[in-house]
């Protein structure tokens, strides 16, 4: 039987069965992650495939892809055939992220926009896979969370088995504390107040080309974003949104359903003017889209102290509020100004 310890981390055998060990490292994580990560080069759509079927067991019996693996599990592995690429496969590029904070369980960098946090769906590689590249001596790298690729901002990953368990229990139990700053193109209305919640419940599905999207829908999961006025302008606004609920997506969706596009959103916002702003000469103009991971509150999973992470707004993204508060005369919170000609 092969332990996970002293297989190859980045696949299991093609032609063969394997039969892996879990140890106190893998325990906690879901199957289905557990698979992406050991088999490399797989497609998501074959491992949930093989999960469905039956193909992959824990312990001799079926498990679905939500099963989180505890320690002495035996995970049976069907062989699993790649097919050869045309070309030669290159490993991910090393790279170095901003770190806000390090310690022996984990790492919290400020992600770029533009950078995926992990390969799939058509990116070869992101964070994850650089940062382990990078960091070659590190045992155990582990996403906590997830970021839109286009969304820049704090970004948490473990270092170690035991502090992945305790931040996702946070998760799940919502005792994180998640705050994005979006700039909107739309009325924010003047009946709203400073602080709008929306309870929309969330449904994902693929587009007909296999595009993951994600829409309002009543037996869609529950969804919970509490958005507050930060800055008002004569057509946008920049807005504070707090996370109750981490559902793809949901920021966006949920500003969508609000008729409040966050500015330069390629799958929800308002395309005509993203292209608009995307121009060389606009005033204002952004390339991006403008969501931002700001801030982060949690308790440290092992030590039990309080942590704030923070992130700065870009530099793509200040610029623009510089440029609106150019356009415009700041009145009790608030500027006027139009939008760019479209």
């Amino acid at each position: 039987m092969k332990e996970l310890g002293k297989i190859s981390q980045n696949s299991v055998a093609s032609d063969q069965v394997s039969m892996l060990n879990i140890g106190e490292d893998e325990a906690g994580q879901r199957i289905d992650n557990f698979l992406l990560r050991v088999c490399k080069g797989v497609p998501k759509s074959h491992i949930y495939r093989i999960l469905r079927s039956g193909e992959v067991r824990v312990n001799k019996g079926r498990v679905d892809a939500q099963y989180r693996l505890e320690t002495g599990d035996v995970v049976r592995v069907p062989p699993i055939r790649v097919a050869q690429t045309s070309g030669p496969v290159y490993p991910a590029p090393a790279a170095h992220f901003t770190t806000l904070f390090e310690d022996d369980y984990m790492i919290v960098i400020d992600k770029p926009a533009g950078v995926a946090v992990h390969g799939g769906s058509g990116v070869a590689f992101g964070v994850i896979e650089q940062m382990r590249e990078a960091r070659p001596s590190t045992k155990f790298l582990e996403l906590v969370h997830r970021l839109d690729r286009e969304t820049s901002g704090v970004l948490m990953l473990a270092k170690k088995r035991t502090a992945l368990v305790g931040l996702h229990e946070q998760i799940r139990e919502n005792r994180m504390d998640k705050r994005y700053q979006a700039c909107v193109h739309g009325d924010w209305a003047s009946d709203w107040g400073r602080r709008r919640a929306v309870k929309e419940p969330l449904h994902k599905y693929l587009t007909p080309d296999g595009e993951r999207r994600v829409r309002i829908q009543p037996d869609g999961l529950p969804s919970h974003t509490v958005f507050n006025l930060l800055e008002r302008w004569q057509d946008y606004a920049l807005l504070e949104a707090e996370l109750k609920t981490g559902r793809t997506h949901q920021i966006r969706v949920h500003l969508a359903h609000l008729g409040l596009p966050i500015v330069g959103d390629a799958k929800y916002g308002d395309f005509p003017l993203n292209k608009a702003l995307a121009r060389a000469d606009a005033m204002p103009g952004i390339k991006r889209m403008f969501l931002h991971a700001y801030r982060l509150k949690l308790t440290h999973p092992v030590t039990g102290e309080p942590l704030q992470f923070d992130a700065p707004l870009p530099a793509e993204c200040q610029r623009f509020i510089d440029q609106l508060n150019s356009l415009g005369n700041l009145k009790n919170g608030t500027t006027t100004h139009g939008s760019p000609a479209i």
